[in-house]
């Protein structure tokens, strides 16, 4: 079947718009964006300039591709990732990955906002991500493998980020990802579920594009922002607003995290 996207053109048509070739890729979850506020000699790319770019409609997510440098290091950020209930197909939901790919990037880090679902963490701390659960259900109804063997989870990535988070005395977590549909938010009864086979984090995104970024060969990073307690675990109701109000809090550790993960 042939691809929807041109890859390659799209990636040429960035290099043309940047000084240099990056050496890692980023896509940022809702509300995290603003790590790119931190990029020097910045270079704006809007998605809406590049030829049958699909545009991303979810609140937090701005639609545009930013290179700059941390440090010396040359990064292109993708603010603004597709969803699957958005109605995009996993041809578009993993366009990015594919993209960094042919602009010849070997590690990217992929960023979320996330459910929490242990009641001994807290809110607005940050975990790696050394394992998904695919529950979605499109293609069986029993329960869904742990997939925590992948090359594409680089373990030297993992260290690094455990080692810059000492350094910076931020506590940091590691745990397995949960991967839902959406766009609703999972009942308590979904997420004892969820938690009872050993989920960490819950969320509607991710775990397409890290094994997109599996079979392409790249080396992958998973950082999730804890950004609400999921259904059942605390009284408080769901919202996206609760989201978009703990990354805003949490912003500068996560910029500084991400910045000494390239940097160092």
């Amino acid at each position: 079947m042939k691809n929807k996207y041109d890859t390659k053109n799209i990636a040429e048509y960035i290099l043309k718009k940047i000084p240099v070739a990056p050496e890692i890729s980023i896509i940022l979850g809702s509300g995290l964006s603003e790590f790119t506020s931190t990029l020097t000699n910045p270079v704006n790319v809007p998605y809406s300039e590049i030829s049958e770019y699909p545009q991303p409609s979810v609140s937090g997510h701005v639609g545009e591709f930013i290179f700059g440098f941390a440090g010396n290091t040359p990064v292109l950020c993708a603010r603004g990732r597709f969803h699957y209930y958005e109605g995009h197909s996993i041809e578009t939901v993993t366009l990015p990955l594919r993209v960094f790919h042919d602009i010849q990037c070997k590690s990217v880090i992929i960023t979320n906002a996330a459910g929490c679902m242990n009641r001994d963490w807290n809110t607005g701390e940050l975990m790696v991500i050394d394992g998904h659960f695919d529950f979605t259900f499109r293609h069986s109804s029993s329960n869904p493998p742990l997939m925590d063997t992948l090359l594409c989870y680089d373990k030297n990535l993992l260290l690094k980020a455990k080692d810059i988070a000492k350094s910076q005395s931020l506590l940091i977590r590691k745990g397995k990802y949960c991967w839902t549909l959406g766009p609703t938010y999972e009942t308590p009864a979904e997420i004892e579920y969820m938690h009872a086979l050993g989920g960490d984090a819950v969320g509607m995104s991710t775990v397409p594009e890290i094994e997109e970024a599996d079979k392409l060969g790249l080396k992958v990073l998973g950082i999730s922002c804890l950004t609400n307690y999921a259904a059942g675990i605390s009284s408080k109701p769901l919202t996206h607003l609760e989201v978009l109000e703990t990354t805003e809090r949490v912003k500068s550790q996560f910029a500084d995290l991400i910045t000494g993960i390239i940097v160092n």
